[in-house]
C-alpha cells in the first residue's frame, strides 16, 4: 500500500503531464526515498524550468507530516 506522501507526489505529477498512464511511484527504505518516473517527454515537465517545478513538488511533499524526511527522486 502506498503512503500518502507517494498519492500525493503521483497526484501532482499526474496533472503536470500529458501522459498520466505512464506515471509510476515507487517507495524504498520504508517510505524515507519515492521514486518519480514518467514518459521521457513528459520528463521535463515535472522537473520544470532550471528544476522549480521539482522543487516545488519537494516542498509541498515536505511541508506533509509524512512527507518531511522523504526524498523525491524524479527517475530517468
Amino acid at each position: 500500500m502506498a503512503s500518502d506522501s507517494a498519492e500525493l507526489v503521483e497526484f501532482i505529477a499526474k496533472a503536470i503531464v500529458t501522459q498520466p498512464e505512464a506515471v509510476k511511484v515507487q517507495e524504498f527504505d520504508d517510505g524515507e526515498v519515492i521514486e518519480l518516473e514518467t514518459a521521457a517527454d513528459d520528463r521535463g515537465r515535472v522537473i520544470g524550468r532550471q528544476g522549480r517545478v521539482a522543487k516545488a513538488m519537494r516542498a509541498v511533499l515536505g511541508a506533509t507530516r509524512d512527507g518531511a524526511d522523504t526524498r523525491l527522486e524524479i527517475v530517468d
